[in-house]
Order: structure tokens, then sequence, then C-alpha cells
């Protein structure tokens, strides 16, 4: 199921709101949303030898490629992690009969 855009931004400064209160998680697969947040407020979880890493961005390290991005699209091209792992596919090979 997927939000309206509109509905995405009133999500994100709702989260904002509760977060300013409460400690908040959430879990994503919306560029959208995460377009929404600063650099300070993500935190990356990255599966790493069967463990969860959590990661804090550093700003420093990002800034030519915010000239140009938000932070979700970074995520999207999985600049900054948090992505599945490319599995390589490995061919399929049959004996013949």
């Amino acid at each position: 199921m997927g939000l309206q855009p509109y509905a995405i931004n009133l999500l994100a400064r709702l989260l904002k709101s509760a977060a300013a209160k409460t400690q908040v998680i959430v879990s994503t697969q919306s560029v959208t949303l995460v377009n929404q947040f600063s650099f300070e407020d993500i935190i990356v979880v990255d599966r790493e030898e069967k463990q969860s890493v959590f990661k804090r961005l550093e700003k420093k390290e990002m800034e030519n490629w915010l000239d140009e991005y938000g932070i979700g699209d970074l995520w999207e091209k999985n600049i900054i992690g948090g992505r599945p792992a490319q599995v390589p596919l490995q061919p399929v090979l049959r004996a013949a009969s």
C-alpha cells in the first residue's frame, strides 16, 4: 500500500512532532518520506555477517552528493547503505538427458 505524496509529507510532520516528545523508530521504503528528514535524523541499518549494524550518517562525507540529491535519493542509489545487498545470480546448469 502506498501513500499519496501529500499524505507522506503530513506523516513526516506528525513523526517529527511525536519525536520531540519521545523516541520514534520508523522503517520505510519510501524515498519521499526519507527526503523529509535531515541527515541527523537518519540511522541506517545494514546486515553484516548475520547481524544488524546501525550507523549514523556523517554529513561531511556526503556534502558533495547533497548539492544535487536528497537523502532519500542517496538511499535509493545505495550510496548511504540500508538497502538489500546485491547477490550475484548464479547460473543454473542442467545436465543433458
